[in-house]
């Protein structure tokens, strides 16, 4: 009986000396395969290169479109004034609710959606989501006037299009009439 004891008492002290070996600190494991990374600074230095080329588009359009003259917005977009109002009032501000109609087009004046199909809209100013682009061009807008804006990609549907008829980094033309102010 004092053997069974015994083994069993030096089973137990085996077993906790093997714990006590297990629970050191392990070694970080060596990759058996590396992957090429990408760093930020690749992947900046590949957007401004894509936003390089769109702005080339967008000027060879404006210089095409001689007849009229366009505006470079602080917000990175381009637009002229279709119909202008020019007696003080209002425009949209934060928290204000304003019904507009617009179309989109590609850089080619291919119309992508009519105003007919997207039909008279209400935006709730800085409180819902919009087209990036879509969202400052308006707080310049008076209502009654039409607006025709070029937006880059990053201030429209940017490197994902919208899943349907806009494809990726695709700069697009919108003609926008705000309709009201509520």
């Amino acid at each position: 009986m004092s053997w069974s004891i015994h083994m069993k008492f030096r089973a137990y002290i085996y077993v906790c000396f093997f714990l006590c070996l297990s629970c050191g600190e392990q070694e970080p494991r060596k990759p058996i395969s590396s992957s090429k990374t990408y760093s930020l600074s690749s992947a900046t230095d590949f957007l401004k290169k894509i936003n390089k080329n769109e702005e080339a588009k967008i000027k060879k359009y404006i210089e095409n479109d001689s007849l009229y003259l366009y505006s470079r917005s602080s917000n990175g977009f381009w637009y002229r004034y279709i119909h202008k109002i020019e007696k003080d009032t209002i425009v949209p501000q934060k928290g204000n609710t304003i019904e507009f109609s617009y179309d989109i087009a590609n850089l080619d004046n291919k119309l992508i959606y009519s105003s007919e199909e997207i039909g008279v809209k209400t935006y709730w100013v800085d409180k819902e989501d919009m087209i990036p682009g879509l969202q400052k061009g308006i707080k310049i807008m008076k209502p009654g006037e039409t607006i025709k804006f070029i937006f880059p990609s990053f201030n429209a549907f940017g490197v994902v299009g919208d899943g349907q008829k806009i494809g990726i980094n695709q700069s697009l033309i919108s003609k926008v009439t705000l309709i009201n102010i509520k």
